[in-house]
């Protein structure tokens, strides 16, 4: 039975991909790499599985604007029909530098991009996983609402999230800030929760999970922005000063800001390294899971020994992956959180004496 909790997500993942690649593997015409951005890219449709010739998707709102015809709203399956079709004079962009994005054709006859405020699978996974997150917290919340300071521990999920948040409380967010830290514990607890259960999230192969959200750079670009200003709005002067004049040698401020240039650059080299962090080892994950289950179908037209066998060594390593991918999913919302809470115990420097 304990055996069967660690398989079942394979399973299940193999059921989700299986239907819409079974018919090009027994062509021969399986494209590992076009299974494993499928699964990883954005679009503007949730597509759930397949079975047979019947599509299981969740059509999702195109909302865009054209500089010339206005505010357009949509379904998606207007434009995802087959690559040619139009809507409204949309269409979704096959080649090019705006493949699979909604585009337009202008006077001139070229593709140009309106301003897209696009439901996306992204999108929807986000709002998804952030009700999860508010009702979570909330449901933490109270519970202890109702208790006093004199009631036993929890004990289930409460215990189980006070752990979590006590761990980080104590041990990050107070050992890295300092005396100041609890107008900083809102926000880095909720980074936390939040990349975490984004990450667990996107491991789950079935609805509403599977979403690629903390593997997309531009939500991680968003986040490491959101602390890039509660270090450098909220900094002390002391720590202006350490990046305006540093304590160096006169000869490295002036007559040219060598040490002060650098400094200003680590600013912005900080959160970009936030960024790139979470973003790649999240995608990382995802793609090499998808690339190990991709084993099956590339496998599948070299006869039943080889294919028996490789589908063998595709799920036990897939296993292994998932495995791997809950600790990171842990450890990558844990680091973003540490790392976040250094940088902004750096900002609350005090002067010297």
């Amino acid at each position: 039975m304990n055996r069967l909790k660690y398989i079942l997500p394979i399973i299940l993942c193999l059921w989700m991909i299986l239907p819409v690649h079974a018919n090009h593997a027994e062509e021969g015409k399986v494209d590992a790499k076009e299974i494993v951005f499928h699964h990883i890219q954005d679009s503007y449709e949730w597509h759930i599985t397949t079975w047979g010739d019947n599509h299981l998707t969740i059509s999702l709102p195109i909302i865009v604007y054209s500089s010339e015809t206005g505010w357009h709203v949509f379904s998606s399956s207007h434009l995802l029909h087959s690559e040619e079709a139009t809507y409204e004079g949309f269409r979704i962009a096959s080649e090019g530098k705006y493949e699979g994005k909604v585009v337009e054709v202008n006077a001139q006859g070229e593709e140009i991009r309106p301003f897209d405020l696009s439901i996306t699978k992204t999108v929807l996974s986000l709002f998804i996983n952030s009700l999860v997150v508010i009702g979570v917290i909330l449901f933490v919340a109270r519970w202890y609402k109702k208790r006093g300071p004199d009631s036993p521990a929890p004990k289930g999920f409460i215990g189980f999230m006070e752990m979590f948040i006590m761990m980080i409380e104590e041990d990050v967010i107070k050992s890295c800030i300092g005396k100041d830290y609890k107008r900083y514990s809102p926000y880095l607890l909720t980074a936390f929760f939040f990349i975490f259960i984004n990450n667990i999230m996107g491991l789950i192969p079935v609805f509403p999970g599977g979403g690629n959200v903390t593997g997309n750079i531009a939500v991680t670009l968003v986040m490491a922005l959101c602390t890039f200003l509660a270090v450098n709005l909220f900094g002390t002067k002391e720590y202006w000063k350490e990046i305006l004049w540093p304590e160096v040698p006169t000869w490295l401020k002036c007559p040219l800001p060598i040490m002060p240039a650098i400094e200003l650059f680590g600013i912005f080299t900080k959160p970009f390294a936030l960024m790139i962090r979470l973003f790649a080892n999240i995608m990382a994950g995802h793609s090499i899971i998808l690339a190990l289950t991709s084993i099956v179908f590339v496998t599948a037209s070299m006869g039943p020994v080889i294919s028996g066998s490789m589908t063998l060594v595709s799920v036990l390593f897939s296993i292994f992956m998932n495995c791997v991918e809950v600790l990171v999913a842990f450890i990558q919302a844990y680091v973003f959180t540490m790392l976040s809470a250094v940088f902004i115990g750096m900002s609350r420097v005090e002067a010297h004496h």
